[in-house]
């Protein structure tokens, strides 16, 4: 079955007492049981709920695995991935992280004797020499917010696969119709539904995808202990998203192409974050493991001062400045004092972040408007 195909039907059949073509938000807490312990599937809410059941088999369906978990945020999906390990444990991840992820792993779990490895991952050759007898885990985020770097998921995979260290990638900037990393070897695939499966910005949710039976065993007690489940509402309304998934994403990426191409060109803008170009770092990877290259981009002004990233981002009109990315509607952040502010100077810099830096989320909005807009802003 073919994406588009997917997107609309996957995970959904009509209700079989009404005949509903839409899933029905089974806005309950507790099911009826005819005895104890016996019932028809479902007992509790937070264990189960049938929204939820049909979201988590349709987001399976897109990233081409067998089991799908919900959570309450992206967050909670990452911290139940790292309550599978124990102190003691190493986790290699990439340099240029989310600091909403870099925040959980060394300010919530490094307490508790995790030990977290960051490096540059565009060479593989970075993690094989960060492998030691305790590495766990290895997370990988691609492309990485905020400077979409590309990360090469299959090569990753022969490096963890022959040591049985299980591979999580954060697929949440490419989404499961450019990208799906259970086909190129991860075993686990995140994903912020808030941002492009949602894609209107009115959810927050995170899910897991993995194809072990096992794995999605252990995740399901922890997502059933932990408690930090959505509410059939919000997966109703992922549920409506992702029927449109494919035609947003055609667009954004249309667009984003579009915007890449005219800030390149444009005197005051320095650096160009879209893996679209030639020039771009690993772009022939993101050639072979993306569709596309997506809506979501970062640029420099030239000077790299940071009076002058704001006010860019006070004065555009179309593009507003807000956290989070993925909806229908264009958005626009400063990386290092919103979703970034959490990292060291050092390490921001290092990796990237630089003062002026401006992360781009392209919307589904007619590219001529949205080109305008930002040609009045650096102007």
């Amino acid at each position: 079955m073919k994406f588009s195909t997917k997107a609309v039907h996957a995970g959904v059949d009509p209700d079989p007492s009404t005949g509903a073509i839409m899933t029905p938000i089974f806005q309950t807490s507790t099911y009826v049981q005819s005895a104890p312990g016996e019932h028809q599937g479902y007992e509790y809410g937070r264990t189960h709920n049938p929204t939820r059941t049909a979201l988590q088999h349709a987001l399976a369906a897109l990233e081409n695995g067998k089991h799908g978990l919900c959570f309450a945020s992206g967050m909670a999906s990452i911290d139940a991935v790292v309550k599978l390990l124990n102190p003691g444990d190493e986790v290699i991840s990439t340099n240029d992280l989310y600091g909403g992820t870099y925040r959980l792993f060394t300010k919530i779990f490094e307490p508790y004797g995790i030990k977290f490895i960051f490096v540059n991952m565009e060479d593989p050759a970075n993690v094989a020499a960060a492998i030691t007898p305790r590495t766990s885990l290895v997370w990988v985020e691609t492309p990485t917010n905020p400077t979409l770097r590309i990360v090469d998921i299959e090569a990753i995979a022969k490096l963890t696969k022959g040591k049985a260290i299980p591979l999580a990638v954060d697929n949440t900037f490419a989404s499961p119709y450019l990208q799906n990393p259970i086909d190129l070897g991860a075993d686990i695939v995140m994903h912020s539904v808030t941002k492009f499966l949602g894609g209107h910005s009115d959810v927050v949710m995170g899910a897991l995808v993995v194809n072990d039976d096992d794995l999605a065993e252990r995740l399901a007690f922890i997502q059933n202990s932990c408690g930090a489940t959505p509410g059939p509402q919000d997966c109703f309304l992922v549920l409506r998203g992702l029927k449109t998934l494919h035609l947003r994403m055609e667009r954004h990426c249309s667009n984003g192409r579009a915007i890449a191409e005219w800030l390149a060109k444009h005197p005051k803008v320095g650096k160009v974050n879209w893996p679209g170009f030639e020039d771009h770092g690993n772009h022939d990877v993101a050639k072979r493991q993306m569709r596309d290259f997506g809506g979501m981009m970062s640029f420099t002004i030239k000077g790299d001062k940071q009076e002058d990233a704001i006010k860019f981002l006070g004065s555009c009109k179309l593009f507003t400045l807000a956290e989070s990315l993925g909806g229908v509607e264009s958005l626009m952040g400063h990386p290092a004092s919103m979703t970034h502010a959490s990292l060291p100077r050092e390490a921001r810099i290092l990796s990237g972040v630089t003062d002026s830096l401006i992360r781009l989320s392209v919307g589904v909005e007619d590219a001529e408007d949205l080109i305008e807009d930002l040609a009045q802003a650096l102007g």
